[in-house]
């Protein structure tokens, strides 16, 4: 599994990148060849009856627009997606097929990966453990390992779990051998996007309450990492208490496979325990819209505190602004929040090689939508198209980018 940094113009990721720029530091009070199938495949249900005619008006467009642009876009095999109203699940689609090669058809039980998503599941599981003792989101990461992530730096020291979780530690967002990891300013004093960051933190949780086998290491992604039970552990602590039984870290066949710019399957990649370990919370759960339904209700209508949910004081800091990346813009802990002219929408976009997706919802109006395909096209031909529908905005405002 390969999780990569955006190279596309005009992506969300380069949209924020913009906006972090001019993000002078957190706010006062924190101490957002072309194969092609004959037609789309659709699989579809109404899970709650619509209520209104607004409702009713987007699931129809939904049922039609979705597979249109399908049609229109060859070189992305399938898109899934699922809407929720007054905290339950509205609506689900399942259009086109597993892959361009197979023709198989996906359904709401097919997997994808959600890229940069798998943080929103990951920031909850850290807060989690922030309320249990195990970490304290503004204590320095040095105090709980031996581990040092980069020598030499003493601002190594000022990243906290709440840095990491807000985009605010100084590191790039993945090294490579021509940009080798390094902090590029002092944490804290502006955003910029890192998954080098959550898979610090995640590295920082499995030397706390995981496991490491040191008989199973290699180098990922530039950087030398061994296999541990991330999947496991997060399976444990969120996934299974949520419903969500069939997500994961770990490739299983019958997947949604993913598909380059140009509709050419990307072969090859199936994520295993050491994937999982570099590149984990930072991008690497596979889910399927319904599932992943599951846990955006728990943050938009959360039951009360148990073993796995998060007290209300934990959740409201977990969505409320740590950084301002624009007047429109904010970033929180694990979530991006756009101001729109109808309230606060907490948001993530995904991207990993072959795979697009976008959830957004708004803890007010308990409403949202999660949205996944397995194109390196999927958010440009698919996703962005029906964000910016009139149908979907009177649905939920989102910020287009």
């Amino acid at each position: 599994m390969q999780v990569r940094s955006a190279r596309r113009r005009g992506t969300r990721r380069e949209f924020l990148r913009d906006c972090g720029q001019v993000a002078l530091g957190l706010s006062s009070s924190s101490l957002l060849g072309h194969s092609r199938y004959d037609g789309p495949t659709a699989q579809r249900e109404t899970v709650t009856p619509a209520t209104s005619s607004d409702w009713s008006t987007l699931t129809s467009d939904l049922e039609t627009r979705l597979p249109a642009l399908l049609a229109q876009a060859p070189t992305v095999p399938a898109v899934s997606m699922a809407l929720v109203s007054d905290a339950q699940l509205l609506w689900r689609g399942a259009f086109g097929v597993k892959d361009l090669e197979s023709k198989a058809p996906v359904d709401h039980d097919t997997i994808f990966e959600v890229g940069s998503v798998s943080k929103t599941a990951f920031a909850y599981v850290v807060m989690k453990l922030c309320e249990k003792g195990v970490l304290d989101l503004d204590t320095p990461l040095t105090r709980y390992t031996p581990d040092r992530l980069i020598s030499g730096d003493p601002r190594l020291g000022l990243i906290t779990a709440r840095r990491v979780l807000s985009h605010t530690t100084g590191l790039q967002n993945w090294r490579s051998a021509k940009e080798p990891l390094a902090i590029h300013f002092t944490p804290g004093k502006r955003w910029s996007y890192s998954g080098e960051g959550y898979s610090y933190l995640q590295s920082v949780v499995t030397h706390l309450v995981g496991h490491v086998n040191l008989s199973d290491c290699k180098t990922v992604g530039d950087a030398r990492v061994c296999a541990t039970d991330f999947d496991a552990f997060m399976k444990a602590n969120l996934l299974i208490p949520f419903g969500m039984l069939s997500s994961g870290y770990l490739y299983r066949e019958g997947m949604a496979r993913p598909h380059d710019d140009r509709g050419k399957l990307i072969a090859g990649r199936k994520s295993t325990p050491l994937e999982a370990a570099r590149y984990g919370a930072a991008g690497g759960l596979q889910t399927t819209p319904t599932e992943y339904s599951k846990f955006l209700i728990e943050i938009i209508d959360p039951k009360p505190r148990d073993a796995y949910r998060l007290s209300a004081s934990s959740l409201r800091e977990m969505v409320r602004p740590q950084i301002e990346l624009s007047e429109s813009l904010s970033w929180g802990l694990g979530w991006e929040i756009q101001h729109t002219r109808a309230g606060d929408v907490i948001s993530h976009g995904g991207e990993n090689p072959g795979y697009q997706a976008l959830v957004a919802a708004s803890m007010r109006r308990k409403a949202g939508f999660v949205i996944l395909t397995n194109g390196d096209r999927g958010y440009d031909e698919i996703i962005k198209k029906v964000v910016a529908s009139e149908e979907l905005q009177r649905f939920l405002p989102t910020i287009v980018a």
